[in-house]
């Protein structure tokens, strides 16, 4: 069996920090590992419009942010296959079959459906869309027959409802659809990176984020900014490094080699907290050091943004290839799943030559 890599973001905004160590610069390692025979990586706007519906133009111009993004990070169109999710409609047609898969007790029981209603308050006015957004998503990875979907802790819910469908509709029909298994971030630091406000989900509406995007005067001001230990009041004061943002970032960001650049009294991040938990440490130079870090590792992700930015109708073509190539694949595990369905009446000759042998002896 081939080895295939579904994942993607939905195109709300610009990608920030935590869409980088959480998903981004993993599809990049995977991408050039060499260990997956086809990589799909999608713009999932149908998805984003769910919840957007009443504003399609901030989805529609949020589609070449997160291609630049994607392509600045390393993502690479000769090797990943980037599309976007609304000009495949076959999954569309997928969603719909499984939509008889999964009961709405089910849905309601989704522990990540649950947390994304409250959080944007829909109450009772759920849109349907946003509701069955876990059936979606199996269709999403199922039409690219994705052995591996990297996802970050709290899509857990998510994939196992894709397994689910998986198993029922193989066992109703046959075994057409591969079920995927989850790649967890190996840090845990970039399982949920938070926002340089210590709020635990970084959030444009919050005002929060650090973007990929973000000139390196911006970064520095945002780094300087960042929420750490509000007991730590003098520098001899022992410092907290739970919840502490900056130690938090540097958990996701930093190596021995930063410090040898940057710190060099210091070997190592243990070094650095163990000095910082007994008191004599100041936190601007700890936000001086995360500048450094962050600064070395966004620097030819903007280099390269600022180069894609010059032919911006070279971004759509690869998005218009990607999303082709998509398609192409797609129909063909559309077309099996209406095989196994028995629905693909035209197709069927035994179908036609039977019922055609039926009325041929009613006639008779």
């Amino acid at each position: 069996m081939e080895k295939i890599i579904l994942t993607g973001d939905r195109p709300t905004g610009r990608l920030h920090v935590g869409h980088y160590v959480g998903s981004l610069r993993r599809r990049v390692e995977l991408q050039n590992s060499g260990e997956f025979d086809k990589i799909f990586i999608m713009i999932a706007d149908a998805q984003a419009l769910t919840d957007n519906f009443e504003n399609p133009e901030k989805v529609r111009q949020n589609i070449i942010e997160v291609a630049l993004d994607y392509m600045s990070c390393g993502l690479d169109p000769t090797k990943s296959n980037l599309f976007i999710q609304s000009q495949i409609s076959e999954l569309t047609e997928l969603t719909f079959f499984y939509s008889n898969l999964v009961t709405v007790s089910r849905l309601q029981r989704n522990p990540t459906v649950k947390s994304e209603i409250q959080m944007r308050g829909f109450e009772t006015s759920i849109p349907v869309g946003f509701f069955t957004y876990p059936i979606s998503q199996a269709a999403d990875i199922t039409a690219f027959k994705a052995t591996v979907v990297p996802v970050g802790e709290d899509q857990l819910p998510m994939i196992e409802q894709t397994r689910e469908i998986v198993r029922k509709f193989n066992s109703i029909y046959d075994e057409v659809l591969v079920e995927p298994e989850v790649l967890l971030p190996e840090n845990q630091a970039c399982m949920r990176l938070p926002g340089i406000d210590g709020k635990q989900k970084m959030s444009k509406s919050l005002g929060n984020c650090i973007y990929l995007a973000d000139t390196e005067e911006d970064v520095k001001k945002k780094v300087m900014s960042m929420y750490t230990d509000p007991e730590h009041i003098q520098v001899s004061d022992p410092g907290h490094i739970e919840g502490n943002c900056v130690f938090t970032y540097l958990d996701a960001f930093s190596n021995e080699q930063h410090f040898a650049e940057y710190l060099p009294e210091y070997h190592n991040l243990d070094e650095l907290k163990e000095h910082y938990q007994r008191g004599g440490l100041g936190d601007v130079k700890i936000k001086k050091f995360l500048n450094n870090v962050l600064q070395e590792e966004l620097s030819p992700i903007r280099a390269r943004r600022a180069e894609l930015e010059k032919d911006i109708p070279a971004v759509y073509d690869v998005l218009k290839q990607g999303s082709d190539a998509a398609r192409k694949v797609a129909a063909q595990t559309l077309s099996e799943v209406k095989r196994a369905m028995r629905i693909n009446y035209f197709d069927d000759a035994e179908l036609i030559r039977v019922q055609s042998e039926k009325y041929a002896g009613i006639s008779d």
